[in-house]
């Protein structure tokens, strides 16, 4: 029997992806079937290389082949991906844009945003990091670029800045225009202005996310990034004290406001518990337990992952080499999972606004 096109789409008509309840041939997500005798080889686009999927998806398929047709084929399937967008993002080249906020200071907001962007560009994608903390940017420090000066080029007569390079993505921060060691006192109007540059002025090239770390609470900046670039969603980091989990729910409040409405992709709860090195299977809930999980479910988004507290990922943070970079053990894992739930949440979130099949050929 000739093995056609049409029954390899047939069979894999019976896969169904778990997240968009649709099965792959009906999203468009088989492409480039070859067929060789009892060869066969296609491709599988996925909705983001961070898939937590993969896995799983490529298994069904080769389970359908040799089920629906014969086990007898020979079969070759390229996992790839095409990250997807929903809108505008008003960033020329942008398909994504993730902020990063929390209530209040001091819980490792900024740490979540630069291991989550390394972390989604170590699963293949296209990142940028904007450092939108005014009033604290930590990039320069966290990425051992203090003394970097971004560099400048003309472009149709307008002048653009080339976002800094480090670690697999493009870095952006307004530490890299000022003086670490003098205080600016910036105003309302003088604040918009410099967010919006990073934003306008900057060229980005074409990023699949670019994650923006914003400033804590519930200010002029977060109320310039959210009405000014259609945001494809929030990321909450809280740490499990009743005071942090107070101010965090104030910060979801603002984004689900009917004139901001920016979706949480979901909580991510950081210093859940103390890990000491000599012991890395025991977990010390110093600050609490389950704080960032009620949280989730009391705002009705998904609960990201817990980030537990260590020593290492201050002093990587210190050293300009964030913790992902620096060691392969339970801090990979967590934002490693961080990330595959985030860029996760994206596909569904895109998927649920458009035609899957529509976008993928974006």
């Amino acid at each position: 029997m000739q093995l056609t096109t049409e029954q390899v789409l047939q069979a894999l008509s019976n896969v169904e992806e778990p997240d968009l309840k649709k099965d792959l041939v009906t999203l468009n997500m088989i492409q480039d079937i070859h067929i060789d005798g009892n060869k066969l080889g296609f491709s599988v686009i996925l909705t983001t290389p961070a898939c937590p999927l993969k896995g799983l998806i490529e298994n069904a398929c080769r389970n359908a082949i040799s089920h629906f047709i014969s086990p007898d084929i020979e079969v070759s399937i390229n996992m790839t991906s095409r990250v997807t967008t929903q809108k505008n993002t008003g960033v020329p080249g942008v398909k994504n844009i993730i902020a990063v906020a929390s209530g209040k200071g001091g819980v490792g907001k900024s740490t979540v945003a630069a291991n989550l962007a390394l972390s989604l560009a170590a699963s293949g994608a296209k990142v940028g990091l904007i450092d939108a903390d005014i009033y604290g940017p930590s990039v320069p420090i966290m990425f051992g670029l203090e003394s970097a000066r971004p560099k400048a080029s003309q472009q149709n007569g307008k002048t653009r800045i080339e976002p800094i390079e480090k670690y697999g993505i493009k870095l952006l921060s307004i530490g890299f225009f000022t003086d670490p060691n003098q205080p600016v006192p910036w105003r309302g109007p003088m604040v918009s202005t410099a967010v919006k540059q990073l934003f306008n002025d900057a060229d980005w090239g074409e990023l699949d996310y670019l994650v923006v770390d914003l400033p804590p609470g519930t200010g002029d900046i977060h109320i310039t990034v959210t009405q000014s670039f259609p945001l494809t969603g929030a990321v909450i980091v809280t740490t499990p004290q009743d005071v942090a989990l107070a101010d965090a729910k104030k910060g979801v409040g603002m984004l689900m406001m009917e004139s901001i409405n920016v979706p949480i992709l979901g909580i991510v709860e950081n210093m859940s518990y103390f890990t000491p090195a000599e012991l890395p299977e025991n977990k010390y809930y110093v600050f609490g337990q389950g704080g960032g999980l009620k949280l989730s479910q009391l705002v009705n988004a998904p609960f990201l992952g817990e980030i537990p507290l260590v020593k290492s990922i201050s002093e990587s943070g210190d050293a300009g080499k964030p913790v992902v970079l620096a060691e392969d053990g339970i801090m990979d894992k967590a934002f490693k999972h961080i990330a595959e739930r985030v860029a996760q949440q994206i596909a569904i979130n895109n998927a649920e606004a458009t035609n899957y099949a529509d976008v993928i050929n974006r």
